[in-house]
């Protein structure tokens, strides 16, 4: 599994025009699922997501977890972060999950952070404010 974690300040996704999913200040998921992957790789994602310590401490380290913060989670399947552009210039998805294998491991993982989702599988309109910036490839 890979996330794209975006720490931001707002956040929101929308289907055909209607939001289904806003946060205030937290984390951004993009999240992919690898083919293979399973129960295991979502719990361990989810652990590390929700540990990961990104927000600052009152001396401006980042040493705070979302849950330290009060933060909020915005959880998106992103197929395309198995994007494999090394030949060509038309990605490859060979690697990211089918959409019967990825969508029950995408709920596990969306559940588990306690994170509003997208639309599976669906065309999203992701907005947000990246704050920082920062952003992190998280890959399990």
């Amino acid at each position: 599994m890979r996330a794209l974690v975006q720490r931001v300040s707002e956040a929101s996704v929308r289907v055909d025009g209607r939001e289904v999913g806003r946060i205030g200040p937290g984390l951004l998921v993009l999240l992919g699922v690898r083919r293979g992957d399973g129960v295991a790789e979502a719990d361990r994602i989810a652990s590390k997501l929700l540990a990961l310590r990104v927000f600052e401490d009152q001396d401006g380290k980042m040493n705070l977890s979302v849950g330290d913060v009060g933060g909020e989670i915005l959880c998106v399947s992103q197929f395309t972060l198995y994007g494999d552009t090394r030949k060509g210039n038309r990605p490859s998805f060979v690697d990211a999950a089918p959409p019967e294998e990825a969508e029950p491991l995408y709920e596990r993982v969306r559940e588990a952070l306690g994170a509003q989702g997208g639309a599976f599988g669906a065309r999203m309109a992701v907005a947000l404010v990246n704050d920082g910036p920062v952003t992190l490839l998280v890959e399990i």
